[in-house]
Order: C-alpha cells, then structure tokens, then sequence
C-alpha cells in the first residue's frame, strides 16, 4: 500500500539531475526494435542493389547446370565441383560481408540515435542479483515480459499478414510459373522478394518508431518524482534554504569583525550622528585619495562610534556628509569624485586639530 501510495504522489516531470544520474547509471529510454529494423533495412537494401548482380554472375556460374542438369551429377566428380563451388562461394561473400556491414553500422546508428553516445562502466560490473531467481521468475511474468510477448505476438501477426498479402497478389503467376524453366523464374522470384522485403521493412520501421515512443513515454512515467523528492533534491543541490541563511551570517558576521578591525586605522569618523557612521582613511603621501574602511547604520553605526572611541579616533558629525558616503560607497572604496572638496575639507580640519595637540 505504501508502494502504491509512493506511486500516486510522482506526479512532477522528472528533473535534468534525476534523468542524468539514470543516464549515468545506463537507464535510458531505449527501444530494442528499432535497431532491429533498422538492421534489417540495411540488409534488405543491400540484397536489393546487388542482389541482381549476384544473380547473374551466380546465374553465369551455374547457367550450364541450369540448361542441363542431367550433366549436373557428372561436373561435380573430382575437381570441377571444388572449382564451381569456390567460384560460388567467392561471389556470394563479398555481398554477404556487406549486408553483415550494413546491417550492424545501421543497428548501431539506431542505439546512438536513441540514446547518443554514452558509456557506462557500471553496467560492465558483475551482477549477482541477475543470478537470482526469483528476481528472474518477475522479470518473467511481470508488466514489462507481458508487455513485449505482446508486441512480439502483434509484430508476427502483421507480419505474416503482409507475407500472405503480397504472395497472395502474385499466387497466380507463382501456379503458371512452376512448369517454366529456371531461367525464367529468377527474375520474378527476386522481384517477388523485393516487394515483400520492402513491405516488412516499411512495418518493422513504423512498429520501432512507435515501440521508441512507448519506451520513452514508460520511462518518463517511471522517472516522475513526488514533491517530497524535488525538496529533497533541491536541498541536495541547492542547499537547505536554513543552512544557506546561516551561512550568510556566519559571511556577514566575519565581514563584519573584521570591518570593526579596520576602524582603529580610520582617520576620522563621519556620523548623522546616530543613525549613520563612515569610517574614512587617509595616509598623506601613500593614498591618492580617502578610503572607506567601515560603514553602517544603526546598531553597526554605533558599534563603529564605540570602536572609534577606544582607539581615538576622531568622529565628526556632519550629517548630509555622512549619508552620502553611505549611499555612494562600500567598504574599501575610494571616496566618489564629488566628495572630494567635502572629504578633503573634513581631513584637513582633523590633522590641523592633532597638530595642535602635539
């Protein structure tokens, strides 16, 4: 029950990581009957453009025995059987290696072209559930073994079907035909075989194309996900939304600190005097212009205030100053080019204070 429940909560479409991880685990949508046709396509149509040429020149081998088979017993005695039988075999296996060619170049074309290019070294690994059987006895009679006996029973019947068609319109001819000779029967045997390599093919064809839409209708079916899994994927990839807000003020607090840290080295404290504070720095000779080495507002504007204190620093209430630095500027920078008379102005007075003191 707590299966079925699973089952009926996957209502989302399967994210890009899910269906990666499967891909990198070999678990694709895949149809086993397409690159069978395809397969047998590339066979077919290379029995179809050179099987007229390997008739003949098999016709030309054989030709004497076809218009004298009463002689036929007599030839094959000593070598001149060895000789026609190279003869035959020589013709037949370049045509036979590349209907083997063809027929595997276009079966692999099929698998790339479902699945592209893809290596799993995890399905290279022994699997020692596979030995077990009753994992076998489900596989046997479970959804998927009665989905595919059906298809393969539904792809025999059609099939025979279309033999029976295209015999049947030629059944005629094919009665007529059994008292002609040899010679004459060739050419509408292998056009007979055409017509109907043609037809199974055309079917084989539309059945794998529609075998591959199935496949990746089941697959994307069994990759759906409940919401509780894009949850917990979403904090796998992207971080527990708690943890990541931790974490960001764990940054701003170490910001902070060692923003505080910077306030001893200030030249002069800006305020507003309460709300805000910018803690400038200026070493004559060695800075080109002030910079900003803490700043805040509030709470943090206190806490600069106070830090100012302790390490004596100077703070100067100017308020339009103050919040125009802290609206124009962050940490590190250098004072923004219409600041610098104001700025300028603010430090010449501080340092003419601190040599007066001395």
């Amino acid at each position: 029950m707590a299966d079925e429940a699973d089952g009926e909560d996957k209502t989302e479409e399967a994210s890009g990581r899910k269906l990666q991880q499967a891909r990198d685990k070999g678990d694709v949508a895949k149809s086993g009957d397409l690159p069978q046709a395809l397969s047998l396509i590339g066979a077919c149509a290379i029995v179809v453009m050179k099987g007229p040429e390997l008739a003949q020149t098999l016709t030309g081998d054989l030709l004497p025995f076809l218009a004298h088979p009463e002689q036929l017993l007599g030839s094959l005695e000593g070598d001149g059987g060895i000789g026609i039988a190279r003869a035959v075999v020589m013709d037949i296996i370049p045509i036979l290696l590349m209907v083997m060619g063809a027929s595997m170049a276009l079966g692999v074309f099929g698998n790339v072209m479902q699945t592209g290019l893809m290596f799993t070294p995890s399905k290279l690994a022994p699997d020692f559930s596979k030995l077990n059987p009753m994992n076998g006895l489900k596989k046997l009679f479970g959804v998927d073994a009665l989905i595919q006996f059906g298809k393969t029973l539904l792809k025999l019947t059609i099939t025979g079907m279309i033999v029976w068609m295209v015999v049947k319109n030629r059944l005629t001819d094919i009665l007529a035909l059994t008292a002609a000779s040899p010679m004459l029967i060739l050419p509408y045997v292998h056009e007979a075989v055409i017509a109907l390599a043609i037809a199974v093919c055309i079917f084989l064809f539309v059945e794998g194309v529609a075998d591959f839409a199935l496949q990746k209708f089941r697959f994307l079916q069994r990759m759906k996900m409940s919401k509780q899994e894009q949850k917990e994927e979403y904090k796998q990839t992207e971080g527990d939304p708690h943890i990541k807000a931790k974490l960001r003020q764990l940054r701003m607090e170490k910001s902070r600190r060692r923003m505080m840290s910077n306030v001893k080295n200030a030249t002069v404290v800006v305020t507003n005097p309460t709300h805000y504070a910018v803690a400038l720095q200026y070493e004559m000779g060695e800075m080109a212009a002030p910079v900003c080495v803490a700043k805040g507002m509030d709470n943090v504007a206190l806490k600069i205030r106070e830090e100012a204190g302790k390490h004596n620093v100077p703070i100067i209430e100017d308020p339009p100053l103050a919040r125009a630095l802290f609206a124009s500027m962050e940490v590190d920078d250098v004072i923004p080019e219409q600041h610098f008379a104001a700025v300028a102005k603010l430090i010449s007075f501080v340092m003419a204070k601190k040599k007066r003191a001395f």
